[in-house]
C-alpha cells in the first residue's frame, strides 16, 4: 500500500524537540563552516583550477570537493532563517520579546565579532598589510576606525569594505540585517496597533529600498527557513531518500554549472530551486528516534562538537590563513602549494586542521561565553526595578 505524505502546519516551531532535526542542523552547520575554510583555503594557497593546463586527477577532486562554498552559505541563511526566525515566532507577543531577541542577537555577534576583527588588525599589523600610526577614520580604509564600527553594524559591502580583507564577513552583513528586518515584518503582520504597524511598514520599506538589492533579495531564502521550521512533513524513507537525492543533485548541477561566486539574480534562481527541497527534507526529520543509541550518541557528540564552534571557525579562518602564508613566505620561502607535488596536499589537509584548532580555541575563548554574557545582559537590562523603600520615623 502506498502511503501519501502529509504536510502539517504547526502552531509553533518545535525547535530542539526532534533529536534528528537537530542533529541534522548541528551536523550542516559543522560541515557549511568546513566546506567554506576548505574552499577558501585551497583558493588562497593553491592556483586556480582553470589556470592549470594539465592539472592532476586529485587536485581536480580535491577542487570539486571544496567548491561547494556558495551552496555552504546558502545552507547558513536557511538554518539561520528557520532557529532564529522560527524562535522568534515562538515568543513574539510575549513580555519583552523583541528585548530579549534584540539581546540575543547582538551578543551572538559581537561576542565573536569584536574579537575577530581585533585579531584580523593585529594580523594586519604583523604582516604589514595595517599601517601602524594615528586612527584612520577613513571610510574607505579597510583598517579604518570606520570600518570597524561599520562592520559591528552589518555596514560592510553596503558603505564600508570587509575590516582587514576579511571577506567572509559579507555574509555577516545579509544577517544583520534580515535579523532587523525579520521582527519589522512581524510587526507588520501582527504588531497590534495601527501607528505601530504604519512605522513597522515604513523602517521596513525603506531598509528594502536601501540596502542593496541582493541583500533584500536573499531575505527571501531566509524567511523561507523561518517559514519552514514551523512546517511538519510526515512521509516514508521513500519520499525521504528522493528529497536528499533531489537536493543533493541540485547542489552538484549547479556547483559544476550555476553561479558560484558572487549572489547575483541568477544565483539567487538556483539557490530557491536547491532550498525547497533542503528544507523539505529537514521538515521530514520530526519522527521520534531512539536517543539512546550508540549510533545516534556518537554521532550528535560530534556534530554537536563542530556546530558549536562553526562560527568562530568561520569568521577568523582568513585572517589565520593570512598568517600562515606570511609564516611561510619568511620560514620556507613560499605561500603557495603545487598542485602537482603529492608532499603539498598532506600540507593542505595539516594547514586545515591547524586553522580548525586554532578555531577551536578562539570559541573556548570567546564564542563559548556568550549564554553568560547574554544572562548577564539580561538580568541587567530586563529585570524589574523595585523602588527603594524610605523608612517614615515614627512619631515615638
Amino acid at each position: 500500500m502506498v502511503s501519501f505524505p502529509s504536510v502539517h502546519w504547526q502552531a509553533r516551531a518545535p525547535l530542539g524537540e526532534n533529536p534528528a532535526q537537530s542533529l541534522l542542523i548541528s551536523a550542516l552547520r559543522g560541515l557549511a563552516a568546513l566546506q567554506v575554510v576548505a574552499s577558501h583555503l585551497r583558493a588562497e594557497i593553491y592556483p586556480g583550477l582553470r589556470t592549470l593546463e594539465d592539472p592532476t586527477l586529485a587536485y581536480k577532486g580535491l577542487a570539486f570537493l571544496t567548491g561547494f562554498a556558495h551552496q555552504a552559505v546558502v545552507v547558513f541563511f536557511l538554518i539561520s532563517g528557520w532557529l532564529v526566525g522560527g524562535s522568534l515566532m515562538n515568543r513574539f507577543g510575549k513580555p519583552h520579546a523583541l528585548a530579549h531577541y534584540a539581546i540575543d542577537r547582538i551578543t551572538r555577534l559581537w561576542t565573536v565579532l569584536v574579537p575577530t576583527l581585533l585579531l584580523t588588525l593585529a594580523v594586519g599589523l604583523l604582516i604589514g598589510t595595517a599601517a601602524s600610526g594615528p586612527i584612520d577614520f577613513d571610510p574607505r580604509n579597510e583598517f579604518s576606525a570606520v570600518s570597524f564600527a561599520g562592520n559591528l553594524f552589518g555596514l560592510q559591502t553596503v558603505s564600508v569594505p570587509d575590516f582587514g580583507g576579511n571577506y567572509p564577513l559579507w555574509s555577516l552583513a545579509h544577517e544583520t540585517w534580515y535579523y532587523i528586518q525579520f521582527p519589522l515584518l512581524l510587526l507588520v503582520i501582527a504588531g497590534g496597533g495601527v501607528l505601530r504597524r504604519a512605522a513597522a511598514t515604513a523602517a521596513l520599506v525603506l531598509l528594502l529600498a536601501t540596502l542593496r538589492d541582493m541583500i533584500s533579495l536573499y531575505f527571501t531564502l531566509w524567511l523561507l527557513g523561518a517559514a519552514f521550521s514551523r512546517i511538519r512533513i510526515d512521509c516514508g524513507k521513500l519520499l525521504q531518500a528522493t528529497l536528499l537525492l533531489l537536493t543533493l543533485g541540485l547542489f552538484v548541477f549547479y556547483r559544476l554549472s550555476g553561479n558560484n561566486d558572487d549572489l547575483v539574480p541568477g544565483s539567487f534562481v538556483q539557490d530557491i530551486l536547491c532550498s525547497l527541497p533542503f528544507l523539505a527534507l529537514l521538515a521530514t526529520f520530526q519522527r521520534p528516534i531512539d536517543t539512546a543509541s550508540i549510533i545516534y550518541v556518537r554521532s550528535n557528540r560530534v556534530a554537536v562538537f563542530f556546530s558549536e564552534f562553526s562560527f568562530s571557525l568561520y569568521v577568523i579562518h582568513i585572517p589565520v590563513i593570512e598568517l600562515i602564508r606570511y609564516l611561510g613566505r619568511r620560514y620556507l620561502g613560499r605561500d603557495r602549494l603545487d598542485p602537482h607535488a603529492a608532499i603539498d596536499f598532506v600540507w593542505y589537509f595539516a594547514i586545515l586542521a591547524a586553522i580548525v584548532m586554532l578555531a577551536y580555541l578562539f570559541y573556548l575563548m570567546f564564542e563559548r561565553h556568550t549564554t553568560r554574557i547574554r544572562n548577564i545582559l539580561k538580568r541587567w537590562m530586563l529585570a524589574p526595578r523595585t523602588k527603594p523603600v524610605q523608612a517614615i520615623l515614627s512619631p515615638d
